[in-house]
């Protein structure tokens, strides 16, 4: 057995389910955004952050939306309502979108280490993790981020973040029906990174 061809293989498609994840996030942005007075517009993106860290798990989910954040930093129009560029990470949403790669992460670190036997307990790992690093880590970097750059108290960061928590609990469960979908139909998908 040649374990370097072995190796080469995993690493390419490694590469290419990072590509796959970025340019995932990139057809979210193609969902229109609703914009809210604060300065930070709901988007289906943050789902394309949960989806990256259940289905590729801590690293790989980081990259893929480090990539998507860096094509989005040199001027691609990626993010929702055809917005790109560093001004982006000036703005209101900057905690958000600062976020996202480290929400990924949260997400696939507690998505491999929950159970994950059977389709609905990983739909329920899913979730979880969903929760755990989608919402509660991303929302926790967005009230930062509006603290910082819309000179909000944490007070009232806090209650404006509190409007993207009903959308974003949506989303978690589309996230897990998503991962109880793979599960089922591709029983031998590495959900969180795990090998085992």
């Amino acid at each position: 057995m040649n374990t370097s061809a072995s190796v080469s293989r995993s690493g390419a498609a490694s590469m290419a389910q990072i590509a796959l994840f970025a340019a995932l996030m990139a057809v979210l942005g193609l969902i229109p955004k609703i914009d809210l007075p604060m300065g930070v517009p709901i988007t289906a993106q943050s789902l394309g952050v949960m989806l990256a860290g259940v289905l590729l798990g801590p690293r790989r989910g980081f990259q893929a939306i480090a990539l998507f954040l860096t094509a989005v930093a040199i001027g691609l129009p990626l993010l929702s309502g055809g917005r790109g560029g560093l001004g982006v990470f000036l703005a209101p949403s900057a905690g958000y979108l600062i976020g996202y790669a480290p929400a990924a992460l949260i997400t696939g670190l507690f998505m491999y280490w929950l159970p994950q036997r059977t389709p609905m307990r990983i739909a329920g790992s899913a979730l979880v993790a969903s929760l755990m690093g989608g919402l509660i880590a991303l929302h926790a970097m967005g009230v930062a981020g509006l603290m910082f750059m819309a000179q909000l108290t944490f007070k009232q960061a806090f209650f404006a973040t509190l409007a993207f928590v009903p959308g974003d609990v949506i989303k978690c469960v589309l996230c897990a029906i998503i991962a109880h979908s793979i599960a089922r139909g591709m029983p031998d998908w590495h959900f969180g990174g795990r090998r085992d």
